[in-house]
């Protein structure tokens, strides 16, 4: 199983793999483990990552980049109206009324969803990924930031499932970090002992994100979490960008922002000056050369005034340091350390004013970049059953307060109820009691727009169907199960009519459901309690207010209570599982979904035939260069003048029809073209390879003939290795090793003969075949001579003594050596009688 953790982040992406030997931040084709979040639409196929940043410049109306924040949100948001006027490329309305991207591709003009251009990055990633592990990918976890709403949320796990990856779980940036942190630390206090608090800083290109963790060993409780989604490394830029826009106006009377191509390299310069400027103080220039209308510019700036234009930027880092130390009720003496990552909390002015506010010192264990690909990898490997991981259990927050409201059956109105007040742990689960005669709706939604970075509370609506009433008219109990799943997305993930049945004659009354009773009880909220109390000073008697089940139960304690002294039977309940229509905000529908990941398979499929054209044209322009070298210096020889001059028109030919009408030609025209080629260069090279070879295989064959030869000569000889053999038999040999030579000498003088710009007197292949021949032919006559075996001295001397200091009795050929005992004797190493002593790890 595949173990990988995706960072998909504004600017760049990071992939984590589980191994062996741990957690791995794998590298791209381009051996950089930075994958930029970018993807290019061409004529003809797709880019993305490293090579679709390569056309920032070049393509630019058609590379989309930063398109994260887009997650979910409508055409009409505030957010993507006003990030439209900075953006390069162009944003256009869905059907559905969300937000696309506009782009040409294939020469056509497409608006792609952001889920669908999120699913192209993804693609990317998990290729980066299959490359690593050379196995398939399915299974992941993914990040998103902590501040991210249910739409956000859903609308990633959409692009996942485009992309065909199984997202285990969608974790929040700050609670990957924090598991990065975490797992590795061996002297985490006990379960029962104090937690370690400590305070997780991330300010990323596009979001500052802050938490606080209380750890124990084995388990981490995220206790607080705040942001701010309008802070990040982008806005540092952006107030560069805005500096060097007016001294540029100034100063070479241009305006920038009417050029897209100018403001996108100028926005690369002053991304780097503000890396520079992070590690030096002195003034630090930004060149551009044909920067716009073929002017070169100059400019220069120093970290000090660098922070005097950030004042504004600078001054909201506090803020929600402020407030996750307030919603935790913890003092700065309580923390045990302020952990800092993120790519852009490496501006100084940052770090400063961080430590200040903690009156600590910065931690900087962790990799700033890669701390949340590694924790969410952790995270997958612990999912994982292919991944023995130590116990560590992950309780994360909800960030904001989720509440619900209905149509009160009681009375005219709405009632709500919040379910999930801001920080409660997650995910979890809580059953909530109604009573209802019919179906009825619940909306979901976040109750406290004011500090939600997105214009739009709800949630979504959950139609609870098929709810009749009692056999006596009596409305029914409906218990709904809400929950706010490991995603972080909030649902109503069950609901349940409470049937009850009369008792037939006869039949033995049974117990109630006491305990689930007492167990669902357990999961009401307190918010459940303050509704109880308000739903008591309304009309008990009938039974319409919605209540939540403690109420119930009491309820029946007051009737059990008030009944008669006959015993009264116990009644029988059956549970009937409910349906629940779900119409949640921006959620893409199945169909549209299936239709995302079909047409990404035709575009993985074009970019795939793309590629293989590629290839194939740059193999004819590979060949081209390669044999025009080599006709004027490896190959010289082996080609004849008038040969030479024809194949070097055709290579010239061929390459100018590259430039010219073979530019963009199909596939099988460039594989047509370099066989053509290889039908003229391939001879030459073939006769160079012969005449590299063939040196070889002859002195193979002389070797060969040379050992027969010397067993023809012993055997004439009468040698006692090979007088047993059979004289016809030997005679054959002897014929065979002298036509052998006879058939070498005579192809060595002939091919001494031939110029090596003609065609080869014999071939590599039939001197290989003349050796096999040699060897089939005399082999199975030779092997039968006696092997002979030569004893060494000392052996020879002890061969009738004591063997092990005892007397032995002599081997006898062909016989196991027998001891005094009688026994087979102990293999002998050469230097004795005691074998070598080995280390075995």
């Amino acid at each position: 199983m595949s173990v990988v953790g995706i960072d998909v982040g504004f600017q760049s992406c990071y992939v984590a793999v589980a191994r062996a030997g741990g957690i791995e931040t794998v590298a791209n084709e381009y051996s950089d483990r930075n994958t930029p979040a970018c993807v290019s639409f061409g004529p003809r196929n797709r880019s993305i990552g490293a090579a679709a940043k390569g056309q920032v410049v070049t393509n630019c109306k058609n590379t989309v980049q930063g398109f994260k924040r887009f997650h979910g949100r409508a055409f009409s948001d505030p957010y993507v109206q006003s990030a439209k006027s900075s953006l390069v490329y162009d944003l256009a309305q869905l059907p559905s009324g969300s937000t696309g991207i506009k782009v040409m591709y294939m020469e056509e003009e497409k608006v792609f969803s952001i889920e669908q251009v999120t699913a192209m990055l993804l693609t990317k990633l998990k290729e980066t990924a299959e490359t690593a592990m050379k196995k398939p990918v399915a299974d992941c976890v993914i990040s998103v930031p902590s501040f991210y709403t249910d739409a956000e949320r859903r609308s990633v796990i959409d692009a996942a499932q485009i992309a065909g990856l199984n997202c285990l779980r969608l974790m929040n940036e700050t609670t990957a970090v924090t598991l990065a942190y975490g797992i590795y630390k061996q002297d985490l206090p006990a379960p029962e002992e104090k937690p370690r608090n400590v305070v997780f800083v991330d300010l990323g290109h596009s979001g500052y994100q802050v938490s606080i963790c209380a750890f124990n060993k084995g388990k981490l409780k995220m206790l607080a979490s705040a942001s701010d989604a309008a802070l990040g490394g982008k806005d540092f830029d952006e107030v560069l960008v805005n500096h060097f826009c007016e001294e540029f106006g100034k100063k070479y009377k241009l305006d920038v922002k009417t050029k897209p191509r100018a403001l996108v390299r100028l926005y690369q310069e002053c991304e780097k000056l503000k890396k520079l400027m992070s590690a030096n103080s002195s003034d630090l220039p930004l060149n551009i050369e044909c920067f716009m209308n073929d002017i070169d510019v100059t400019g220069k700036l120093n970290r000090g005034h660098f922070e005097e234009m950030c004042a504004g930027l600078l001054a909201k880092v506090e803020a929600p340091l402020r407030s996750v130390m307030e919603q935790a009720k913890l003092k700065k003496e309580d923390l045990y350390a302020v952990e800092i990552v993120g790519g852009a909390s490496r501006i100084p002015a940052v770090k400063e004013r961080v430590s200040k506010f903690f009156g600590k010192e910065l931690s900087m264990t962790l990799n700033a970049d890669e701390a949340v690909a590694r924790g969410c990898a952790l995270q997958c490997a612990i999912l994982s059953p292919a991944f023995k991981v130590r116990e560590f259990s992950i309780t994360d927050v909800v960030p904001y307060p989720i509440s619900l409201k209905w149509n009160s059956a009681a009375e005219e109105g709405l009632s709500d109820c919040e379910v999930f007040p801001k920080n409660h742990a997650a995910p979890f689960s809580k059953v909530l009691t109604f009573y209802r005669r019919e179906p009825f709706s619940l909306e979901a939604y976040y109750n406290n727009p004011k500090e939600l970075p997105y214009p739009d509370p709800t949630i979504g609506q959950f139609m609870v169907q098929k709810v009749v009433p009692q056999a006596n008219g009596e409305s029914s109990k409906v218990k709904v199960k809400v929950r706010v799943n490991v995603h972080g997305v909030f649902s109503v993930s069950s609901a349940s009519l409470v049937e009850v049945l009369k008792p037939t004659e006869g039949e033995e009354p049974m117990e109630t459901d006491l305990a689930g009773k007492e167990d669902e009880s357990k999961m009401q909220t307190d918010q459940d309690d303050q509704k109880a109390q308000g739903d008591g000073q309304k009309d008990n008697a009938d039974k319409k207010s919605e209540t939540e089940e403690m109420e119930v139960t009491s309820e029946d304690g007051k009737e059990k209570n008030q009944a008669s002294s006959a015993k009264k039977p116990k009644v029988k309940t059956k549970t009937v599982e409910l349906p629940i229509e779900n119409s949640l905000r921006w959620q893409l529908t199945n169909d549209t979904v299936n239709l995302f990941v079909e047409n990404e398979g035709k575009m993985i499929m074009q970019d795939k035939l793309e590629k293989e054209r590629n290839d194939a044209k740059n193999n004819v322009e590979e060949y081209v260069y390669d044999m025009r070298d080599k006709l004027h210096g490896l190959l010289e020889k082996f080609v004849s003048e008038s040969d030479r001059d024809t194949f070097s028109l055709r290579l010239e030919d061929t390459e100018n029809w590259l430039y010219e009408d073979g530019e963009d030609q199909q596939k099988q025209v460039y594989i047509d073209k370099l066989a053509e080629l290889k039908k003229l260069g391939q001879p030459i090279q073939e006769r160079y390879n012969e005449a590299e070879e063939r040196p070889k295989a002859f002195d193979e064959l002389g070797k060969h003939i040379q050992q027969f030869m010397k067993i023809v000569e012993a055997y004439k000889t009468k040698e006692e290795q090979y007088e047993h053999l059979d004289e016809l038999e030997m005679l054959k040999v002897d014929k065979q090793v002298n036509d052998a030579m006879i058939w070498m000498n005579s192809k060595m003088n002939a091919q001494s003969k031939h110029n090596l710009n003609q065609e080869p007197a014999v071939k590599v292949r039939e001197i290989q075949a003349k050796t096999k021949e040699l060897d089939s032919a005399c082999n199975p006559i030779v092997s039968k001579s006696k092997p002979k075996v030569e004893v060494p001295k000392d052996e020879k001397a002890e061969q009738n003594g004591p063997v092990n200091g005892q007397e032995g009795t002599e081997a006898q050929p062909g016989s196991p050596e027998k001891g005094a005992a009688g026994g087979t004797a102990a293999p002998e190493s050469a230097e004795g009688n005691k074998l070598p002593e080995m280390d075995i790890d």
